[in-house]
């Protein structure tokens, strides 16, 4: 186990995190899904999270990340969530008539820390669900 550190602080937050397109839509493919990943990755390094592992299926998105002490796990994921919507729907104008409320993502997200369950489950359950 290797542990992060800020100016103050040394940390190990890890958190599994798992949330879903809007009725459950499998449209998490081709381009759309490489602009989806490119988002994450720019909101995620902006804010300081270190995705330790991440996997997008057709309809959900199974993430495992280290976030700073100074961030909550909400506020991460508002602004994931939030920005990836936004940025998506401009981009893609299409979806505004299957998603014609602006919402691009369900409410809500199932997380869990991994202190019950060691990394390596976690990093293994990602390795084998990333091959369906």
């Amino acid at each position: 186990m290797r542990y992060s550190k800020s100016a103050h602080t040394r940390f190990y937050h890890r958190y599994h995190v798992v949330w879903a397109t809007k009725y459950r839509y499998k449209i998490l493919q081709g381009p759309m899904r490489d602009r989806i990943r490119e988002i994450i990755i720019q909101t995620c390094s902006e804010l300081g999270v270190h995705i330790v592992k991440g996997v997008l299926a057709r309809d959900h998105v199974h993430m495992f990340l280290s976030i700073p002490p100074k961030h909550s796990l909400s506020n991460v994921l508002q602004r994931i969530k939030g920005r990836s919507s936004r940025r998506i729907q401009m981009e893609f104008p299409e979806l505004r008539k299957r998603y014609w409320g602006r919402r691009f993502w369900a409410r809500g997200y199932f997380s869990t820390t991994s202190g019950n369950v060691t990394d390596d489950v976690i990093k293994q359950y990602l390795e084998l669900h990333s091959d369906k």
